[in-house]
């Protein structure tokens, strides 16, 4: 018996987990951008932002190859290694703080 796999929905609980996470990252800096625009800062300040999207789309469109190596790891009982889709998440968080940092000094240079 595969000591790893139960029959429980650990992967799909954790394509689920990957998506909402995926969705948090373009909904906050799509909106961080929109309202950077409203509030009339420079096009500049919104540039950061534009990786984090970047970012989000790209983890969102690698959610199926991810669930499928997933369920391969998993019964095949060897490692996963989510490390390039970790770095991506991080990349693209800090790029959604570093616009939400620029907006904010932007306003207080007012």
């Amino acid at each position: 018996m595969n000591r790893l796999w139960d029959e429980g929905l650990q992967n799909e609980r954790t394509r689920l987990a990957w998506v909402r996470t995926t969705a948090v990252l373009a909904v906050t800096s799509l909106a961080g951008a929109g309202v950077a625009l409203r509030e009339g800062t420079p096009v500049l300040a919104i540039v950061p932002f534009v990786p984090a999207v970047f970012c989000a789309v790209l983890l969102l469109t690698h959610t199926g190859v991810r669930y499928r190596r997933t369920q391969e790891a998993l019964h095949g009982d060897h490692p996963l290694d989510n490390r390039a889709d970790a770095l991506i998440v991080w990349i693209g968080t800090l790029a959604a703080v570093a616009g939400a940092v620029v907006f904010v000094l932007g306003r207080f240079g007012r």
